[in-house]
């Protein structure tokens, strides 16, 4: 996406987040945000597939530019929803950053092994996390070039 198609259009983005406390955070920061933005969310794993597949309730969905993955999710935890998304040849180049209060090595490890494009820990100080969220959106909504929406080069 150019930086002329961001300004033409709000990036869209899917946040997979169980706790409304920390949905709640995550809205607020990127209400702050510079750029434009589409929050979608989704409460667990299955949903989230859904919402990415377009099934059922989330048929009308758009493809989102950026997915926010926690890890410890009901339904399907985020470890199978990042190993769904990185085998899917559609799903795949979506940016997916890990955001999750685990700071367990072998969580670090395996999502990165699953490609993760990134894994961040939520801290628990409600200062850190809005800062948190805003430097996610600085850096892949101002700074990254993200792939097109359908997946395929221009």
């Amino acid at each position: 996406m150019t930086n002329s198609e961001r300004q033409i259009r709000p990036i869209d983005i899917l946040l997979v987040e169980d706790s409304s406390a920390d949905v709640r955070l995550t809205r607020e920061a990127l209400k702050e945000a510079k750029v434009v933005n589409n929050l979608h969310v989704v409460p667990d794993g299955v949903a989230a597939l859904d919402f990415l597949r377009k099934q059922g309730p989330y048929a009308a969905s758009p493809r989102p530019d950026l997915i926010l993955l926690d890890l410890n999710l009901p339904k399907m935890d985020g470890r199978e929803v990042l190993a769904d998304i990185k085998k899917d040849q559609d799903l795949k180049r979506i940016p997916v950053v890990v955001l999750t209060t685990s700071q367990a090595e072998e969580d670090v490890v395996r999502s990165y092994n699953l490609h993760a494009n990134a894994y961040v820990t939520k801290p628990v100080d409600l200062k850190q996390f809005l800062s948190v969220i805003r430097a996610i959106e600085e850096f892949w909504l101002a700074v990254v070039t993200l792939p097109p929406a359908n997946g395929k080069k221009k």
